[in-house]
C-alpha cells in the first residue's frame, strides 16, 4: 500500500461538494448568510465517522489517538483554510500527499512570526515518528480543526494485515473454530447449583458475558499459517477493540524517532512534550438520548451505578473491555469484600457477646461498686489529687466489650479467615486464567522506560566525548549508588519524621491533660482523659492523611531517580517504598497505644519524666484496650470516609470543573468551534489521565491490615470494612467508566507483588494479635489470677488483686498533690496500677512474684498462640488445593483437543498429498500411452501432466 493512501488526506471534495461552492461565492461577492444556508443543507461529515470512532471514511476504525499542541491563532484559521485547499490543488497526482493539517503548518509560517526551534524540534520529530508509524503498516489521519485551541489530533487505524501480524508476534491466544463441551457436575452437586443460581438470579448483573457458559471455543496463539483455524467470518469482530488498541499501544513503543541522535518510543515522546497525550477511545457516550449500545453504556448501567450495588460485577465484560490487569483488580476486590461477611458476622456476633455479659463480668462491677472505697494515687504531680476508682466505671464496662474471652476465638478465627482468603482468592484466580485464556502465559520484558534510555544515551555520550570505545550501555550499580545513597537515607528520614511527630502527639496528651487537671470544675476533671484521647486521635488522623499524600510523592520521587529499566520494575519499587511509608504511618500511633503506652510510668515517689517535667502517660484503670479500639476506629473510619471517598470524589470533580471553567473560556473566543459537537476524542481528551492501579491497591491492603492487624481489640472492623468496599466497588468503577480515559489492557495472570504483601500481611497478623491479647488486654492476668491465687475459683478480688499500694508519705518533694483533703478526709494509702511489693514489705516497691508469674504465662501465651495459628493456617494453604479439579480436568481437555486437531490437520495434509500423487501417477501413465514420440516433446509432455495439480 502506497504512503498517500495510507496518510488519509482530506482534500476539500470529500468534505462536501458544498465546500467548493462557499468558495466560489466567497469569490464573487456573495452574502455570508447564503453560505452558511448552503453548509447547512450539506451532509454532516461527522455524523459518517460517528463522532470520531472512525476516520473520515466512515469505515476504518480509530483504535489509538495521539495528542500534540501546535501554535496556530485563530485570526489566521480561514487564511490557513485556503492556504491548504490551493496547496492541495496544486499537488499533482503522484506526490504524497501530507497528514492533514500538515499544509496549515506550513502556510502559517509566512503569516505568523516564525515558532521557536523547540516546536520546530518537536514537530520535526513528530513528522519523523509518524512516517516510521506508516512504515510499520499504521494508517493516519490528521484532524487539527477542532473545538480545543491549539490541540491537534492523530488518529490511528490498524489495518487487518498489521492486526494479524501483530497478534502472531505477541502470541495472543484466539479463539478458534473448534468448540468443546464444558464438564458438568451431576447427581446432587448439579440440583445444589441450580438451586443456587435461581436464588442469586436477581443479584447477577444482566450482561451476556456473565451468563454461565456450557460450551467453550479452542484457544490457540495466533499464526498467520494457520488461520484456517481460527473463525475469521467477522474480520471486524475478531480483534476487539481492547486487544486492537494493545496491538497498536506495542508498535508505538517499539517504533522509534532518532532525529538529533535521539532513539525514542511513544514514552520518550510523551516524557519530551513531543506529544502531549496517547490513549485508545472508549467505545462511545455512556449516557444521553439515541446513545448507541456500546460495552461502557453497559458496564455504566450493570456495574458503575450505586443502584446496582447489591450485584455481582460483570467481571467478564470488565475484563473485554479493560484488560486482564484492571479486570484482576475488580476481581480480587468483590473477592475479599464477599470474604468479609462471614468475618463481619461472627465480628458482630462477639461484640453482642460482650454487650451481653457486661453485667456479669465481676471485675467490672467490682470497680464500679462505691463499697469497695478504692483510694487510686494521682494521675499527675501536684495539680492531680487523689480519685476513686468507681469513677472509671463507665471505662471498666466499656473495656468489657472488646476484653472478654470471645476476642481471643475471634484473633484465631481471623488468623485462619486471612489464609483462607488466600487460598480461595488463588483459586478464583486460576479459574479466571482459564476463562481468560491465560493459561501458560508468561510475561515478557517490557521496553525500556524513556527515563532509562536517556540514562543510557547520556552515559554513552560521555563516553564518545572521552573517545573511549563504547559497546551497547547499560547502567550499573555504580551509575545508581548516589540514588541508592538517596533512598536509603530519604526512607530512614520519612520513618524518623513519623516517629517524630507521633512523639510529638505524646507530648501533646501529656501537657493536655497536666493542663485540664488544674481546671476548678469538677466536670472538666472528670473528662480529662477522654477529651485527651478523642483530640489526639484526631490530630493524629489528620497527620496521617496529609503525610500519606506527601509520602506518595516522595516514593515515586525516590523511584525516579532510581530509574528502573522497565515499567514492571519501577511499579514493584514504587509499590514497595511507598507501602513501607504509608504502612509507618498509619499504624506507628496504633502500635504507641498497644505495646508502649503505660509500660514506662515507673510508680509513685519514681515516675519516668519527659524533659524532667512531664510525666509518662498511664493507662485507664481498665487498661489500655479501650483505647486502642478508639484510636482504631477513628483513624481506620476516618482514612475510609475522608481519604479513600471523599478525595476520590471530591479531587476528581474539582478537576474536572477546573477542565470545563479552561474550555468554556476558550469557546467564547470561537463561536463557531463551540457551535461544533465533540468529537470522541476530544471528549476524552479531556477527561483524567489514567495513573494506575497502584492507589487503588494501596488504600485496599492498608485497610487489610486494620482487620487483620489489631482485630482482636476491634471485632467490628470487617464490618467497617464491608461497608466501605461495597461502595468503594461501585466508586472506583464509576471512575473508571464516567471520569478516566481508557487505559491500554494489560494481560496480566496474577495480581503481582501484592500477593506477597497480603501474605506478609496475614503472618504479621497471627503475632500482633497474639501481643496484643497477652499484653495489652487483662485475659492473661485474669486466668493467672483464676487459676493460682483465686480463693473460691471466681474472679472476686481480681481487681485489688492487680493493684498495688503506696505511702503517701514516700512522695518525692514537691509531687505530692496540692490538695490532699479534696476527698474530704486524709488519705495514708493510695492505690497504683502494678505488680509490687507493698510499703510494709522490707523491699519495698520492688516488682513481687505476681508479675513475673504473668509476665512467664503472657509469653508462654504468645509462643503457644502463635505456633498453634501458624501451624493451622498452614494446614488451611496445604488442604485446600491452588487450582480446583474441575479448572485442571480442562486445562488437560484442552491440550488432548489441540492435539487431536493438529493431528488431525497433519492427517488431512498426508491424505491430500497422497491423492496429488495418485493423480500425477495416472496422469503420467495416460501421457505415457498416447505419446509415442515421448523424446522430442518430453518437457512439453511433462508440464503438460503437471498442470493439472499445480492449477488445483
Amino acid at each position: 500500500m502506497r504512503v498517500n493512501k495510507k496518510y488519509s488526506c482530506l482534500p476539500a471534495e470529500e468534505k462536501g461538494i458544498h465546500i467548493i461552492n462557499i468558495r466560489a461565492i466567497e469569490d464573487i461577492g456573495y452574502d455570508q448568510h447564503e453560505s452558511t444556508l448552503l453548509n447547512s443543507l450539506s451532509k454532516n461529515p461527522d455524523a459518517d465517522c460517528k463522532y470520531g470512532l472512525y476516520f473520515r471514511d466512515g469505515k476504518r476504525k480509530v483504535d489509538y489517538i495521539l495528542v500534540y499542541h501546535y501554535k496556530k491563532s485563530s485570526a489566521g484559521k480561514a487564511l490557513a483554510r485556503r492556504a491548504q485547499h490551493n496547496e492541495a490543488s496544486l499537488r499533482g497526482a503522484k506526490q504524497d500527499q501530507p497528514l492533514p493539517g500538515k499544509g496549515v503548518q506550513l502556510e502559517m509560517g509566512d503569516s505568523e512570526p516564525h515558532v521557536d526551534y523547540h516546536e520546530d524540534d518537536k514537530r520535526f520529530r513528530r513528522e519523523e515518528y509518524e512516517g516510521n508509524l506508516v512504515e510499520a503498516g499504521l494508517e493516519l489521519e490528521r484532524d487539527e480543526d477542532t473545538k480545543i485551541h491549539g490541540i491537534g489530533f492523530v488518529k490511528i487505524h490498524a489495518p487487518w494485515n498489521v492486526l494479524c501480524r501483530e497478534a502472531e508476534f505477541l502470541k495472543l491466544k484466539m479463539p478458534t473454530k473448534k468448540m468443546y463441551q464444558i464438564n458438568q457436575t451431576h447427581g446432587l452437586l448439579k440440583k445444589i447449583n441450580s438451586v443456587i443460581q435461581k436464588i442469586t438470579e436477581p443479584i447477577q448483573p444482566k450482561v451476556a458475558e456473565h451468563k454461565p457458559q456450557t460450551v467453550k471455543r479452542l484457544s490457540y496463539p495466533f499464526s498467520r499459517e494457520k488461520q484456517h483455524l481460527f473463525d475469521l467470518s467477522d474480520k471486524d469482530s475478531f480483534f476487539d477493540s481492547k486487544t486492537r488498541s494493545t496491538i497498536v499501544y506495542e508498535i508505538l513503543k517499539r517504533t522509534t524517532c532518532t532525529k538529533a541522535k535521539y532513539s525514542m518510543g511513544i514514552t520518550s515522546l510523551l516524557a519530551n512534550g513531543v506529544y502531549s497525550a496517547a490513549y485508545p477511545l472508549h467505545d462511545g457516550d455512556y449516557e444521553g438520548e439515541n446513545v448507541e449500545p456500546n460495552d461502557r453504556k453497559l458496564l455504566c448501567e450493570e456495574w458503575a451505578s450505586y443502584g446496582v450495588f447489591y450485584k455481582y460485577q460483570p467481571i467478564d465484560l470488565v475484563r473485554k473491555y479493560f484488560g486482564e490487569k484492571i479486570g484482576l483488580y475488580f476481581a480480587w476486590l468483590g473477592v475479599y469484600t464477599q470474604m468479609l461477611i462471614p468475618a463481619s458476622i461472627v465480628g458482630i456476633i462477639v461484640f453482642l457477646y460482650g454487650c451481653a455479659t457486661v453485667d456479669e463480668n465481676i471485675p467490672s462491677m467490682e470497680m464500679c461498686d462505691q463499697r469497695n472505697n478504692i483510694t487510686m494515687c494521682p494521675l499527675c504531680d501536684k495539680t492531680c489529687s487523689y480519685w476513686k476508682m468507681s469513677s472509671a466505671c463507665a471505662t471498666a464496662r466499656a473495656s468489657h466489650l472488646f476484653d472478654n474471652p470471645a476476642t481471643v476465638f475471634f484473633s484465631v478465627f481471623m488468623a485462619l479467615w486471612a489464609a483462607t482468603f488466600m487460598e480461595h482468592w488463588k483459586r478464583k484466580q486460576m479459574r479466571l486464567n482459564y476463562r481468560w485464556d491465560l493459561t501458560g502465559f508468561e510475561e515478557e520484558e517490557d521496553h525500556p522506560r524513556a527515563e532509562y534510555e536517556a540514562k543510557v544515551l547520556e552515559k554513552s555520550l560521555r563516553k564518545e566525548h572521552k573517545h573511549k570505545e563504547t559497546d551497547k550501555e547499560k547502567l550499573t550499580w555504580k551509575d545508581r549508588f548516589p540514588a541508592y545513597l538517596t533512598n536509603f537515607v530519604g526512607i530512614i528520614f520519612m520513618v524518623g519524621l513519623t516517629f517524630a511527630i507521633v512523639f510529638g502527639v505524646i507530648i501533646y496528651r501529656i501537657s493536655t491533660a497536666a493542663a485540664l487537671a488544674i481546671s476548678s470544675t469538677p466536670s472538666g476533671r472528670s473528662s480529662v482523659r477522654v477529651t485527651v484521647t478523642a483530640t489526639a486521635v484526631i490530630i493524629n488522623l489528620v497527620v496521617i492523611i496529609i503525610l500519606d499524600e506527601v509520602y506518595g510523592c516522595i516514593a515515586r520521587w525516590l523511584t525516579q531517580i532510581e530509574v528502573p529499566k522497565t515499567d514492571k520494575n519501577f511499579e514493584e519499587r514504587l509499590i514497595f517504598k511507598a507501602f513501607l511509608l504509608k504502612f509507618v504511618n498509619a499504624y506507628t500511633p496504633i502500635f504507641y497505644v498497644a505495646f508502649f503506652k503505660g509500660r514506662f510510668v515507673g510508680r509513685p515517689g519514681d515516675y519516668v519524666y519527659i524533659f524532667r517535667s512531664f510525666r509518662m502517660e498511664e493507662c485507664a484503670p481498665g487498661g489500655c484496650l479501650m483505647e486502642l479500639c478508639i484510636q482504631l476506629s477513628i483513624i481506620m473510619l476516618g482514612k475510609q470516609l475522608i481519604q479513600n471517598n471523599l478525595f476520590e470524589i471530591g479531587i476528581p470533580k474539582m478537576k474536572k470543573f477546573i477542565r470545563y471553567l479552561k474550555l468554556k473560556r476558550r469557546r467564547s473566543l470561537d463561536h463557531e468551534e463551540h457551535m461544533k459537537k465533540k468529537q470522541r476524542y476530544e471528549v476524552d481528551y479531556n477527561l483524567e489521565p489514567f495513573a494506575g492501579l497502584t492507589p487503588e491497591y494501596m488504600e485496599m491492603i492498608i485497610q487489610f491490615g486494620f482487620v487483620t492487624l489489631f482485630v482482636a481489640s476491634f471485632p467490628l472492623a470487617p464490618l467497617f470494612a464491608l461497608l466501605n468496599n461495597i461502595i468503594e466497588i461501585r466508586l472506583d468503577a464509576k471512575k473508571f467508566v464516567t471520569e478516566l480515559r481508557r487505559p491500554v489492557a494489560v494481560r496480566a495472570k496474577d495480581i503481582g507483588i501484592w500477593y506477597n504483601i497480603l501474605r506478609g500481611i496475614g503472618k504479621l497478623a497471627v503475632i500482633i494479635n497474639a501481643f496484643v491479647i497477652s499484653f495489652t488486654s487483662d485475659f492473661i492476668p485474669r486466668l493467672v489470677y483464676l487459676y493460682m491465687y483465686s480463693e473460691n475459683g471466681t474472679m472476686h478480688g481480681f481487681v485489688n488483686h492487680t493493684l498495688s499500694s503506696f505511702n503517701v508519705s514516700d512522695f518525692q518533694a514537691g509531687t505530692a498533690p496540692n490538695d490532699p483533703l479534696d476527698l474530704g478526709y486524709e488519705v495514708q494509702i493510695c492505690r497504683y496500677k502494678d505488680y509490687r511489693e507493698p510499703p510494709w514489705s522490707e523491699n519495698k516497691y520492688d516488682i513481687s512474684k505476681d508479675f513475673w508469674a504473668v509476665l512467664a504465662a503472657r509469653l508462654a501465651f504468645v509462643i503457644v498462640f502463635q505456633n498453634l495459628v501458624m501451624f493451622m493456617s498452614e494446614f488451611v494453604d496445604w488442604i485446600i488445593p491452588d487450582i480446583p479439579k474441575d479448572i485442571s480436568q480442562q486445562i488437560h481437555k484442552e491440550k488432548v483437543l489441540m492435539v487431536e486437531v493438529f493431528m488431525r490437520e497433519e492427517q488431512g495434509k498426508l491424505q491430500m498429498l497422497e491423492t496429488w500423487k495418485d493423480k500425477d501417477k495416472r496422469k503420467g501413465e495416460n501421457c505415457n500411452n498416447h505419446s509415442p514420440r515421448l523424446p522430442r516433446s518430453r518437457s512439453g509432455s511433462l508440464s503438460s501432466c503437471h498442470s493439472y495439480p499445480l492449477d488445483v
